[in-house]
């Protein structure tokens, strides 16, 4: 018996964690750390967050055995494996990672190796921290899968250990997130509480990021903003991504263009690609940022944040279009429409040069 194709059908599996949001709660981490049992916890950052994590190694007190601060961009394998080492030398039995998607990326290759359990603290709004998804790179290809062995046990998010980001960094780091929610709209595996959290996820981001970007240091919009991301990468954690993802993991891992940046770059694109498949998706997006169109609002929104408008300012070469384009639609995310090589070419020339989408 066929199904009636107007009534509702979808699938819905939670993703356990635990979840600390609060003002100042940094200081929870070795409480957290002593609920999970944790006795010798390595804890990871960027070089440039070093400082950063040596104050959660001082928070820890005895339950840390020390830092490893060689998190970077895409996580690449030789990187993962040094940390994967370290890790077993130290007889660590638990991550601390500090940071943003490149620490947590981290600490989850470390993880998938290890099956260490992880505590993630969010300096950005990556989303990474919620979701079971990992990507290592290897020979200039980023390879991502799902374990669930990578789920952070426990995130910590702390409003304000992001009043240090940037204002430029936030609105792209923002843009990131949002693109989760997006395309969580009209993922194969939507259901309605992921539409429910990615349209409030829109709406209370991108009015976050305005403010943000007029005062960086406003605690309530930095809260909102990290409240949105939250959202964000609930979405991620539980349904499909599509084209704007696999698009973002091509650029990144084979032309090694800054992960934020190219999210920000490429998200009015792909939902302009995606637009007459997903109809109800745009009129949810249009929603929420408060705008007659979803992709002209999407557009608009990063020329308010003044993140990047193209990728040929982020270091592409024109060169670089129709590989970019083939490895696109090889191995394809599903996606709403159907992926054909002609028209990514033109979205990504599109984007190439920052054109009006659409």
């Amino acid at each position: 018996m066929r199904s009636d194709p107007n009534l509702r059908q979808f699938r819905y599996i939670g993703q356990p964690a635990r979840v600390i949001f609060e003002a100042g709660a940094l200081t929870r981490v070795d409480d957290e750390a002593a609920l999970l049992g944790l006795q010798r916890a390595l804890v990871l950052s960027t070089p440039g967050q070093h400082a950063l994590a040596a104050r959660v190694s001082m928070l820890l007190g005895t339950r840390s055995v020390g830092v490893c601060a060689t998190a970077v961009m895409h996580v690449p394998n030789d990187v993962a494996a040094h940390a994967v080492a370290q890790a077993k030398s130290l007889a660590a039995d638990g991550l601390i990672a500090i940071g943003g998607g490149s620490t947590v990326g981290l600490a989850k290759a470390i993880a998938l190796d290890t099956g260490l359990p992880i505590i993630a603290i969010p300096t950005t709004y990556a989303g990474s921290e919620m979701t079971t998804v990992y990507g290592i790179t290897s020979g200039a290809v980023k390879r991502t899968g799902k374990d669930a062995k990578v789920l952070p046990r426990t995130v910590i998010y702390d409003p304000d250990l992001t009043l240090a980001l940037p204002s430029a960094i936030s609105a792209v780091s923002g843009l990131n997130a949002l693109a989760h929610a997006a395309e969580g709209l009209y993922a194969e595996d939507a259901n309605p509480i992921m539409s429910l959290m990615a349209e409030e996820a829109i709406r209370v981001l991108a009015s976050g990021l305005k403010r943000v970007v007029q005062a960086p240091q406003d605690r309530v919009a930095r809260s909102d903003c990290l409240y949105g991301a939250w959202l964000c990468a609930m979405v991620l954690g539980s349904v499909g991504v599509a084209l704007h993802h696999k698009l973002c993991h091509t650029l990144g891992g084979t032309f090694n263009l800054p992960h934020a940046e190219t999210h920000s770059v490429i998200l009015p694109y792909a939902i302009a690609y995606n637009a007459p498949a997903a109809p109800q998706a745009m009129a949810a997006i249009a929603r929420a940022l408060g705008v007659p169109d979803a992709v002209l609002g999407l557009f608009d929104l990063g020329t308010q944040l003044g993140t990047p408008r193209s990728l040929q300012a982020l270091g592409l070469k024109v060169s670089d279009l129709d590989r970019a384009a083939d490895l696109a639609v090889t191995n394809a995310y599903w996606n709403p429409r159907v992926v054909e090589r002609e028209g990514v070419r033109q979205l990504l020339e599109a984007a190439f040069y920052g054109r009006v989408p659409g």
